[in-house]
C-alpha cells in the first residue's frame, strides 16, 4: 500500500529537529572539548544570519538561535579568520585573554577539538544503535543459500541451495545481512565471490543483477541483487554489555559502504545524480516521521553517521580540511603560510558551495521539477 506524503508543515518541522538535533550534537562536540582545555567560546550558535534569541551565559558565551536553521557553529576566542590563524591583533591582547584563544593551545589539542565535532555524531549514532540493538535484539540468518531465483545473477552464475557464501567483492560475509548490504551497492559490477559447497571452498566471478523498487511513499530507488530470497530470521537477544559492540561494528559498516559508493561516483560507476542534498533528507525526513519515532530516530542515526563522515574529508573549510593542514603543520613543523590557507579556503568553500549547488539539482530534479 502507498502512503501519501506528509504534509509539507511536518516535513519542515521533522527536517529541523533532524537538522536541529544534528547540528548541536556536532557543535557541543568542539565546545566540550574546547572548554576542557581552556578555550573560551564567544558564541553558539544554532543557524546562520540574524539572531531570533540569545543569552549569554556565566563564562561569556552567547547561547544564539538563528534565523536560517541550515547549520550553526561555535566561535571560539581569538577566530578572527577561517583558517583561525593569530594576526596583529591576537598578538596584543593580554597574557591571560591570549591564553584563552584556541590559536594558544598545542597542535593536538587543535586538532582534538576539531575532531571532536565528527566524532560527537559517531558517538551519537552508536548510542542509538546500541538502543536498538539492546531493546530490539539482533536479527540474524547465516550466509546460506536458501533458494535461487530462476533467472537471476545467482542462477547463471551456479549457485545452489546449500552454498555458503564466505566473501564478495573481496569482503568477508557473516551473516546474510552482510551479504544483502554488500550486493546492494555492486550493481552491474562484475566480483568475485567465495562460496563453500560440500565442504570445499569456490571462487568465481559474478555480475550482480539490478533492480528498480519503490517505498510506501512512491520513491524509486536502484539496488544490485543476487537472485537469493532471504532466510528466516532469527532474532536472538543482545545484552547491555555486547550491544555497543554490535553498534560500533554496524557504524564501521555503514561508513565503508558509504566511502565504497563516494569512491565509485568519483570514478563514474555509478551516477552523480544518486548524492542527494538537504531537500532529499528534508523529504525523507518527514516520511519516516509519519512512520514513528523508532523509524526517525534509525534515520537520525543514519544521517548522523554521514554527517560525521562527511565532516572528517579533507576539503577546507571542513573538519577534515583543518585537520589535514594540521597534519601538514606536524610534519613541516610550522604552518602553512597565511596565504597558502586563505587560497585553500577560498578553492574549499568554492568546492562546497558547487557541491551545494548539483545536490540540489540532484534534488529538484528526483522531484520530477525537469520533466522526464
Amino acid at each position: 500500500m502507498q502512503l501519501e506524503s506528509p504534509h509539507i508543515l511536518v516535513t519542515l518541522f521533522a527536517f529541523l529537529m533532524l537538522l536541529g538535533t544534528l547540528v548541536i550534537v556536532h557543535e557541543l562536540g568542539h565546545y566540550w572539548v574546547g572548554r576542557w582545555f581552556g578555550v573560551k567560546a564567544e558564541k553558539f550558535s544554532i543557524g546562520f544570519g540574524p539572531q531570533l534569541w540569545g543569552r549569554v551565559d556565566k563564562r561569556g558565551t552567547l547561547w544564539r538561535v538563528a534565523a536560517l536553521p541550515l547549520g550553526g557553529y561555535v566561535q571560539f576566542a581569538g577566530d578572527m579568520n577561517p583558517a583561525s590563524q593569530p594576526d596583529e591583533a591576537w598578538h596584543n591582547l593580554p597574557d591571560v585573554e591570549r591564553n584563552q584563544t584556541f590559536q594558544s593551545k598545542a597542535l593536538w589539542k587543535r586538532a582534538l577539538i576539531v575532531f571532536a565535532g565528527p566524532a560527537v555524531n559517531f558517538l551519537l549514532a552508536i548510542a542509538i544503535l546500541t538502543g536498538f540493538v539492546a531493546i530490539y535484539g539482533q536479527s540474524v540468518a547465516p550466509p546460506v543459500v536458501q533458494a535461487v531465483v530462476e533467472g537471476s545473477a545467482a542462477e547463471k552464475m551456479g549457485l545452489k541451495p546449500g552454498d555458503r557464501i564466505q566473501s564478495i567483492a573481496g569482503v568477508s560475509i557473516d551473516s546474510f545481512q552482510d551479504l544483502a548490504a554488500e550486493v546492494s551497492i555492486h550493481g552491474g559490477d562484475t566480483v568475485p565471490i567465495t562460496y563453500v559447497r560440500n565442504g570445499v571452498s569456490l571462487s568465481k566471478d559474478i555480475t550482480v543483477g539490478i533492480i528498480e523498487e519503490k517505498d510506501r511513499f512512491g520513491n524509486r530507488y536502484k539496488r544490485g541483487m543476487l537472485g537469493l530470497p532471504f532466510p528466516p530470521l532469527e532474532v536472538r537477544e543482545v545484552s547491555l554489555f555486547e550491544a555497543p559492540f554490535i553498534a560500533v561494528r554496524e557504524t564501521a559498516n555503514i561508513v565503508r559502504l558509504t566511502v565504497k559508493t563516494l569512491g565509485q561516483i568519483i570514478t563514474g560507476r555509478r551516477p552523480i545524480s544518486e548524492l542527494g542534498g538537504p531537500l532529499k533528507i528534508a523529504k525523507v525526513s518527514g516520511e519516516q516521521f509519519v512512520l514513528g519515532f523508532a523509524a526517525f530516530l534509525w534515520l537520525t542515526a543514519m544521517i548522523s553517521i554521514n554527517l560525521g563522515f562527511i565532516n572528517l574529508l579533507p576539503i577546507p573549510m571542513l573538519d577534515g580540511g583543518h585537520l589535514l593542514l594540521y597534519g601538514i603543520e606536524a610534519v613541516r613543523r610550522r604552518p602553512a603560510t597565511p596565504m597558502v590557507q586563505e587560497w585553500a579556503f577560498r578553492a574549499g568553500f568554492a568546492v562546497l558551495l558547487g557541491f551545494m549547488l548539483m545536490v540540489t539539482f540532484n534534488d529538484l530534479a528526483s522531484f520530477g521539477l525537469f520533466g522526464e
